[in-house]
């Protein structure tokens, strides 16, 4: 059985330097090529250079941009199923969910990393990652505290991103009690985890650490 990788940012772009020399290791065997799924807006082109730059540094040469979207076309599938890394960007957090998460696109990217593909999640893409993908009242409109099926690729754990921006510490205390669950990870913003086999394996920046 293939290790699995999974890098989980608090905020947005870029990578944390050691974990992003990390993920281009892991996603440059054979082949390179990073899947990047995203929702399209304004700007986006310009934006995506704060995922590759590091990446393009550290041996990745291949890049395929996927726009999140309710019917994603043959072609768009193939190319992730292609795909030797994939990034997952921040933004709306239920919007990407909604985009993801029991879909044929979130599907394959539970296959992918089940055979060793890295996966890293930022901000939205980190917090629909666990088997429960917790929701802070600041990130919906409902104005609650939303606890929703994740991907399901790590499953002992809650993830609470830009941690000391939105002063999640008793959001994730409650999330830990409400779930059950043993592990809690509040990740600031420019700081980042990595799991290899659903333990954690490293980190880089300030990430905060509860347990019940």
């Amino acid at each position: 059985m293939s290790e699995k990788h999974l890098f989980l940012f608090g905020g947005g772009a870029p990578f944390n330097d050691s974990l992003g020399k990390k993920f281009a290791g892991l996603s440059s065997h054979n082949a390179n090529k990073v899947a990047i799924l995203f929702v399209e807006q304004d700007g986006w082109k310009a934006y995506m250079s704060r995922y590759t730059d590091l990446l393009e540094r550290n041996g990745v040469s291949d890049f395929v941009y996927i726009s999140l979207c309710a019917s994603p076309s043959i072609e768009v599938i193939q190319e992730l199923r292609s795909a030797t890394g994939v990034i997952i960007c921040g933004g709306e957090t239920e919007l990407y969910r909604d985009c993801i998460v029991d879909t044929e696109l979130g599907d394959v990217v539970k296959e992918l990393y089940v055979q060793g593909v890295p996966i890293a999640g930022f901000s939205a893409g980190a917090l629909i990652s666990p088997s429960v993908c917790v929701i802070p009242p600041i990130d919906n409109r409902k104005n609650e505290h939303l606890f929703l099926k994740g991907l399901g690729l790590v499953n002992n754990c809650v993830v609470s991103a830009h941690f000391t921006k939105w002063n999640e510490e008793e959001n994730l205390m409650a999330a830990l009690s409400k779930t059950n669950l043993a592990v809690g990870y509040g990740i600031d913003d420019e700081s980042g985890i990595y799991l290899m086999n659903e333990k954690l394996a490293q980190s880089a920046g300030q990430v905060f650490y509860y347990h019940v």
